[in-house]
């Protein structure tokens, strides 16, 4: 019998706030860049950040990478693509090399959220915990790694639909 995987959105939130929470005070032990005395730097460990500050280009960048990683790994799964499905194990293997090579190519301008549970979950731990000093959480960027990976997944969605993977 097969395990019943929850669709509910706010699970992978509760964790990446849950995970971040706790990452946080040991990012600060282990790593003296990450201090008190650089308060910009602690957002770095919550959530993605740009390198290079151009929303348009950094919108279409985490559109370009949704849309590859969803109309990739429908493809990886498809039964049309391959009638069995890919080999035993082997799925996620290439789903992680794929979110692999979007990171390699396309994660230095962004830092590739390609989900919006991974930058937003973190992104709001940041803003209510008690961090001491701390900058701002950046709300202002927050819609490039939120808004883009839902538009980039819905035109893959339309996509993958009208080419019948």
């Amino acid at each position: 019998m097969a395990a019943k995987i929850s669709r509910d959105p706010s699970i992978p939130l509760a964790g990446n706030s849950a995970g971040s929470s706790t990452r946080r005070p040991a990012d600060a032990r282990h790593h003296p860049q990450i201090s008190p005395t650089r308060p910009s730097l602690k957002l770095g460990c919550f959530s993605t950040s740009p390198a290079i500050w151009n929303v348009g280009a950094n919108l279409l960048s985490e559109i370009i990478g949704t849309f590859v990683l969803v109309t990739v790994v429908a493809a990886i799964f498809s039964k049309k693509v391959a009638l069995m499905g890919p080999a035993a194990a082997l799925g996620p293997y290439l789903v992680g090399v794929l979110v692999w090579a979007i990171g390699l190519s396309l994660g230095g301008t962004t830092g590739y959220a390609i989900n919006p549970a991974r930058d937003l979950g973190p992104r709001i731990a940041h803003s209510l915990l008690p961090l001491g000093k701390k900058a701002g959480s950046g709300w202002n960027y927050a819609v490039v790694p939120i808004v883009g990976p839902l538009l980039g997944a819905a035109l893959a969605g339309i996509f993958v639909r009208l080419v019948h993977f």
